[in-house]
């Protein structure tokens, strides 16, 4: 096994390149799975979800393979619609392959999705949109099994505007005869990535970046070459990182107008944001202000995803910070690892208030997800002395060489063999 350690105490300069985004690709690669023909997905990141995505792909029958910055998909010999556990449980966004197999084969198996143990995460609003479109699914021991039936396109009200099931919704609606209306839709810029990738492959959905977004289905599907839009959640990872340990930093790529709710809360802190062509510039003082009261809310809310980086960057500011998470139930783990870093947080259940300390020590740190692992190396880098991240698999799920681009900008960020 392997941990990163970090030596900080310096400030970050320099300028860094975001990747494509995973919470963008990973639908997209599940909805290649519904074409039968090529795709090239260009800034394709080079994460190891990807490489589940890849895995199950070639499991389903397709072709699937890396060609540098792109993944290429061929899904014409797609001969199977049964997603086995020991894939499924990789990654949460496993779950996608209901909808693109239901579109493709009219039938589903897959066992319980992975990814990170955030806590009670139902696929029950899924299940339901497959439901009113005229699915069954029934489920044996562990396994989730889905029949297309005599599907039809309908209006579907979400109850809440969850992104997955927005994303599912979606696939499984282009294989629908008629018109479907999916009400409440979530608004992430990732789903409006999804909708013009699928447009430019053939198919007829209109409203993105609305609330409301509607398909008309069966639409002849074809090939085609797509590119993936930058990540704002390794933006976000990066703006925390200058943000906590001072500094300044170019964002090449990035798109600021998809992080507002981010880059507000980093300008209440006392950050300099200024965007440029092809790019945002940050700069962060010494030490920051608190930004009051951070409340998680879906898009254009405060991005849970990008809860812990903010966390982690606060922990040596000028006051007190107060943090809600309104998403995920078991979203406030890295709080517990962070005050083994010398930050003083409160935590009252879904609730964090944290108190900025002047100074903080090394120590050993484990990372339990993604997002927790991005906010114990920014802790780390605001420490004294050095300090060993185990867990890191977690953080490669979604960062691609996290510690290469950090030590591009100054940080003192190695990777060492796990004790």
């Amino acid at each position: 096994m392997e941990a990163y350690e970090i030596r900080g105490g310096r400030p970050l300069s320099g300028a860094v390149t975001i990747h494509g985004a995973k919470n963008s690709a990973l639908p997209i690669l599940a909805a290649c799975a519904c074409i039968s023909g090529t795709c090239r997905i260009d800034n394709c990141p080079d994460i190891a979800d990807v490489d589940t995505a890849i895995a199950i792909l070639s499991h389903l029958g397709c072709r699937a393979w890396r060609e540098g910055r792109a993944v290429l998909v061929d899904a014409a010999g797609l001969c199977r619609c049964d997603v086995p556990q020991v894939l499924m449980g990789g990654m949460r966004s496993s779950v996608l392959f209901l909808g693109a197999l239901l579109t493709r084969c009219g039938s589903a198996e897959l066992a319980a999705p992975g990814g990170c143990s955030l806590g009670c995460r139902p696929i029950d609003l899924h299940l339901w949109a497959a439901e009113a479109l005229g699915a069954s699914w029934w489920c044996e021991g562990e396994r989730l099994l889905c029949r297309a039936g005599t599907m039809a396109g309908c209006r579907l009200e979400l109850r809440c505007p969850s992104v997955g099931a927005t994303e599912n919704a979606l696939l499984m609606a282009l294989g629908c005869p008629g018109t479907t209306v999916i009400a409440n839709a979530a608004r992430e810029p990732e789903i409006a990535d999804l909708v013009r990738f699928l447009r430019a492959m053939g198919a007829r959905v209109t409203g993105e970046d609305t609330a409301e977004l509607t398909v008309e289905g069966c639409a002849p599907l074809h090939g085609g070459d797509y590119l993936v839009m930058p990540d704002r959640m390794e933006t976000a990872t990066y703006l925390c990182a200058v943000a906590g340990c001072g500094g300044e930093l170019l964002l090449r790529g990035a798109r600021p107008e998809t992080l507002e709710a981010v880059t507000d809360a980093l300008s209440r802190a006392g950050c300099r944001l200024e965007r440029e062509a092809g790019g945002l510039r940050a700069a962060a003082p010494p030490r920051l202000q608190p930004p009051g009261c951070v409340i998680t809310r879906p898009y254009p809310g405060f991005p849970t995803d990008a809860q812990a980086p903010l966390m982690a960057a606060v922990i040596r500011a000028g006051g007190t910070t107060g943090f809600v998470e309104t998403i995920f139930e078991n979203r406030l783990r890295h709080a517990e690892q962070l005050c083994r870093l010398g930050a003083d947080i409160t935590q009252y259940g879904a609730r964090a208030v944290v108190r900025g300390v002047r100074q903080l020590r090394s120590t050993e740190l484990c990372a339990t997800d993604l997002r927790c692992g991005a906010a114990l190396v920014i802790g780390a880098l605001q420490a004294e002395e050095v300090s060993r991240v185990t867990g890191i698999g977690h953080i490669r799920r979604g960062y691609e060489d996290l510690a290469a681009g950090l030590r591009g900008i100054g940080a003192d960020i190695a990777l060492t063999a796990e004790a």
